[in-house]
C-alpha cells in the first residue's frame, strides 16, 4: 500500500509541476534574423568584427553555443552589438536564437 501512495505522490509531482515548453519556430526566427540581424551577420558572418562570426566553432570558442547565451546577447547586446530587448518580444528573441544555433550547427 505504501508503494501505491508513493507512486500517487510522484505521479502528481511530475504531472502537475511540468512546465509547458514554448514551441520553437525556426521560420519565424529566420524572418526575424533577415529583418534585424542579416545586415551585420549575413551568412553567419560578422561585418563589424570579422573574427566574431556565428559559425559553430567560433560560437563554441566564445561560449556562445547555447540558446541561453545567444538569447542573452541578443536581448542585452555587447560591444558593437546593440540590445534588441526593447525592440523584439521575448518569443522573437528565442526564435532567432534557435535559428542562429540551428544554422551554426548545420554550417550556415
Amino acid at each position: 500500500m505504501r508503494w501505491l501512495f508513493t507512486f500517487f505522490v510522484m505521479y502528481n509531482i511530475f504531472i502537475y509541476n511540468a512546465q509547458p515548453t514554448a514551441a520553437v519556430d525556426l521560420d519565424a526566427g529566420e524572418q526575424i534574423f533577415s529583418a534585424n540581424c542579416s545586415a551585420c551577420h549575413a551568412g553567419g558572418n560578422n561585418a563589424i568584427m570579422p573574427d566574431k562570426t556565428l559559425k559553430g566553432d567560433v560560437l563554441a570558442d566564445n561560449k556562445m553555443n547555447s540558446i541561453e547565451a545567444i538569447t542573452n546577447q541578443v536581448k542585452n547586446g555587447k560591444n558593437a552589438m546593440p540590445a534588441f530587448g526593447g525592440r523584439l518580444a521575448d518569443e522573437d528573441i528565442e526564435n532567432v536564437a534557435n535559428y542562429v544555433l540551428n544554422k551554426s550547427e548545420n554550417g550556415w
